[in-house]
Order: structure tokens, then C-alpha cells, then sequence
């Protein structure tokens, strides 16, 4: 069961760490106490971001996008989709043997709002797994908000978070990871090749937040906390 497994000691690495999405997720992160090497297109651009990250109570480092695919244990993917396939090809040496997290989700806007974009592999994280055959692809943090992520007055951060992958060792370690975060509970949704719907229905989600003025997550009902062996 994910509540078992001790990720504390995981080191996490997030390609795209000086976006919101992912700079609250590293915010998140390292206040549980783990070790947050974020990356950008630059060294000096992700040390800049991690400097804007860090506090007192955690330590978040910045470096190139390399450097923390390199230097992390898990690495979450957290770019913008028109940057995604081209930045993981780049990659593949750097992220080979580690277990890959992809948050993409492929999106277009228009005046009607957010709709998705067709993926030739099926999904963002299809396509990750496509680009990087010697790491083992997961997905998930598609529905959690950034504003949520990177506001420090709020406690726990109220929503399941769908975890998909082929691999079941890889996305118990995923929902454990997710669980270090208050408020947060990993729930395994299928496999990788179910992530498509996961990714698009963010955009569901952007015209909800649109019309209630909210920050809206996904809460899975009649799942209980842990799961059987």
C-alpha cells in the first residue's frame, strides 16, 4: 500500500521547478523535508528561482534542467507541452534508471477556454515514455492547483491525486510521495495508457475555477486510505 512505503529520504528533482506548477510543488516538497533541486533552461535562471522558493524551514537548490534531471532520485516533469518532447529527448541519459513523473498536460486556449490538444502517442506522459525507454514513466499532479501549491497560509491542500503507470513498485512510490504533502492522497487511476482523459480533464477543471471563481481538485469517493496488497 503507497501509506507504506518510506519516501522520505527520496531526493526530487522538477524540470520547469521556476513555473507555478512546478515551484509549488517544490515549495511543498521540500517543506516535508525533502531534498528540492529544481531546473530550469538555465543554471543561473533555476538558482534565481530557488532562491525566490526557499525559507528557513526548507532548502530548495536551482540549477539547469540537466543538472537536477542528474541529480535527483525521482524527477517530476513540469514544463510547458510546447517544450516537453523536445527538452525529455535531450534528456534520456540524465533521467535513464529513475522513475519520471509527468504533470504536462497538453492544452490549447481559445475564447470558449481550455480544451486539449491531440497527442500523437496518446498522452503527455505516453509521449515521455516514448522519449525515455530506460526510466520508468508515471503520471500525475495534473489536478492540483499552482495558487494552492504556493500559498504558505494554507495548511493542507484539500485533494486526491490521480497516479497512473505501468510499473506497480513505481506508482506506489508515486502516491506515497504525493502523501508527504498534507492534505494530499495518492490514488492509482490505471495504467499509462489511461493518462490522456487524467491530462484533459484539466481542462474541466480551468472552466469550473473559471465559473466559481475556486481553485477546484478532485476528491475520489468510496476508495479507502489504504490500499489491499
Amino acid at each position: 500500500m503507497s501509506a507504506s512505503e518510506d519516501v522520505s529520504s527520496l531526493s526530487i528533482g522538477i524540470l520547469g521547478g521556476s513555473g507555478p506548477q512546478g515551484g509549488g510543488l517544490a515549495i511543498r516538497l521540500a517543506a516535508a523535508g525533502h531534498r528540492v533541486v529544481i531546473g530550469s533552461r538555465s543554471a543561473e535562471r533555476g538558482a534565481e528561482a530557488a532562491a525566490k522558493l526557499s525559507a528557513p524551514s526548507r532548502a530548495i537548490e536551482g540549477t539547469d534542467n540537466a543538472g537536477a534531471a542528474e541529480q535527483a532520485d525521482i524527477v517530476i516533469i513540469a514544463v510547458p507541452w510546447e517544450g516537453h518532447g523536445e527538452l525529455l529527448a535531450s534528456l534520456r541519459k540524465e533521467l535513464a534508471g529513475k522513475i519520471v513523473i509527468d504533470c504536462v498536460n497538453p492544452l490549447g486556449f481559445d475564447k470558449g477556454g481550455a480544451y486539449p490538444l491531440p497527442v500523437e502517442e496518446g498522452s503527455a506522459a505516453q509521449q515521455a515514455a516514448a522519449l525515455l525507454p530506460d526510466s520508468t514513466v508515471t503520471a500525475a499532479f495534473h489536478h492540483v492547483s499552482a495558487v494552492l501549491l504556493a500559498d504558505e497560509s494554507i495548511a493542507e491542500v484539500d485533494t486526491d491525486i490521480l497516479v497512473l503507470g505501468d510499473d506497480r513498485a513505481a506508482t506506489d512510490v508515486v502516491q506515497a510521495l504525493a502523501e508527504r504533502i498534507p492534505g494530499m492522497r495518492g490514488i492509482y487511476a490505471g495504467k499509462l495508457r489511461n493518462a490522456g482523459q487524467v491530462e484533459a480533464f484539466t481542462a474541466n477543471l480551468i472552466s469550473m475555477n473559471r465559473r466559481y471563481k475556486a481553485h477546484a481538485g478532485i476528491r475520489i469517493t468510496d476508495v479507502p486510505h489504504a490500499e489491499p496488497a
